[in-house]
């Protein structure tokens, strides 16, 4: 019988557990970056949900988590759902927010400097209806 890893999340539930190494887990995660830069929101979250999944350390996994979810929000705005734009966002900013403390091997990330994007962005919706994609602040290390 496989056993199942999991982990527990901070509001008590297990969450997905597939452990991978730090070298995949970077490869996943600027693979992901790259696509959401070149427009493709959908596979930006597919890419960099093995990395979420991949690692144990609870604020990289919020980290992660909230770079899949600026993705989501953008594969909503593609279809044309501000709800879904707005929660994604609003999930984002938690995420990105309650893992402040943490990093993601291999990458630099502006975390404050997305936080406030989210911010601008959600400010937008709620003024104007305006949206667009954000602009994630990252490098390699």
């Amino acid at each position: 019988m496989i056993e199942r890893q999991v982990v527990i999340g901070a509001d008590g539930r297990a969450k997905a557990y597939r452990p991978l190494p730090a070298e995949v887990r970077i490869a996943a995660v600027v693979a992901g970056l790259e696509a959401y830069a070149a427009g493709d929101y959908f596979e930006a979250h597919e890419l960099m949900e093995p990395a979420w999944m991949g690692t144990a350390d609870p604020a990289e996994r919020a980290l992660i988590q909230g770079l899949i979810k600026v993705a989501a929000a953008d594969v909503h705005a593609v279809r044309g759902n501000p709800t879904g734009v707005r929660r994604n966002l609003e999930g984002a900013r938690d995420r990105l927010q309650s893992g402040a403390a943490g990093t993601i091997t291999g990458v630099d990330l502006d975390v404050p400097g997305l936080v406030n994007s989210i911010e601008a962005r959600i400010t937008a919706l709620d003024e104007a209806g305006r949206d667009g994609p954000l602009t994630i602040d990252w490098r390699r290390r």
